[in-house]
């Protein structure tokens, strides 16, 4: 299979695990659970989930324990988007080229909604189907991509600094946490259901922090250049809410130059680590490069 054809099947069984997770933990006659639902199966490019079972398939693991993982991490993901809309936050009308959850539902729902995607995240990571070490493994992978060292953190630090003007480590900082603490905890989730070794799994998170440093600034570009259309979600929101992004610093033609020098340090240090068997992760790193929404 060609690069797009391998990133559709792992789409194809991401949306499986997700639906075994809605049956099993979003009980359809509940409110807050079918705003879950709505925002969970909206759609989306699955970047986390397709990484856990990529890096799984890579090192040779577990697929039924990787699915589990992926939709595990899908729900913790789709949390924080849900939460991130709210009008405290970045107050943001569309998701996904639809009314955003608390346009759909209501701020009280789609906060509980959000709750609620966060705490079954964790049961479905605990009750996958392999050893209770590696459930243990997974769940304190999202755990620390997710809480006060991960992405909580980098929403706290991306508040804090609306009403100043990050440095660019600052802005490095944010969107270490921000951004690249979740795209850890997918491909350490995926190393668990495999296996992995101390080395692997050092070797994953450098990919990783770097992959989310790439997304980032590619989502600071689009912002400022794309139409509202093609995102699905408000264009131009950074600058109307004056955040400082990686636009701000270097413009951009200036950001993507630094995006394209990351991402060739990121698949060269992968391919270091994995040789061929890599491919699937520099070429995903290439199409987030690339990407136009």
């Amino acid at each position: 299979m060609n690069y797009h054809e391998q990133y559709d099947a792992y789409l194809a069984r991401a949306k499986r695990a997700l639906e075994e997770a809605c049956r099993r933990y979003l009980p359809a006659e509940s409110q807050v659970c079918q705003a879950a639902r709505y925002s969970l199966m909206g759609g989306g490019k699955r970047v986390r989930a397709v990484l856990v079972l990529s890096v799984c398939d890579m090192l040779g693991g577990d697929d039924a324990a990787a699915e589990q993982f992926a939709a595990a991490v899908e729900m913790l993901h789709c949390y924080s988007l849900i939460h991130d809309d709210l009008p405290c936050m970045d107050d943001d009308d569309l998701r996904r080229g639809r009314p955003s959850c608390h346009k759909a539902f209501g701020e009280a729902t789609a906060l509980l909604a959000g709750d609620v995607l966060l705490t079954e995240a964790f049961e479905a990571a605990t009750h996958a189907c392999a050893a209770p070490e590696v459930c243990l493994q997974a769940a304190q992978a999202l755990s620390r991509g997710a809480g006060s060292r991960g992405m909580v953190y980098g929403q706290e630090l991306d508040l804090k600094y609306e009403v100043l003007d990050p440095t660019e480590s600052q802005l490095m900082l944010i969107h270490h946490n921000k951004t690249g603490a979740l795209i850890n905890a997918a491909v350490q989730m995926g190393a668990a259901a495999a296996g992995a070794t101390e080395a692997q799994r050092e070797a994953l998170e450098q990919y990783a922090y770097g992959l989310g440093l790439v997304f980032q600034i590619v989502d600071d570009v689009l912002d400022a250049t794309a139409t509202t259309e093609q995102l699905g979600k408000p264009a131009g929101s950074d600058k109307d809410n004056g955040k400082t992004t990686f636009v701000t610093l270097y413009g951009p033609d200036g950001a993507m130059t630094l995006a394209q020098q990351v991402n060739q340090d990121t698949c060269e240090a992968v391919h270091t680590a994995f040789g061929e068997k890599a491919a699937f992760l520099e070429q995903l790193a290439a199409a987030m490069l690339e990407r136009r929404s």
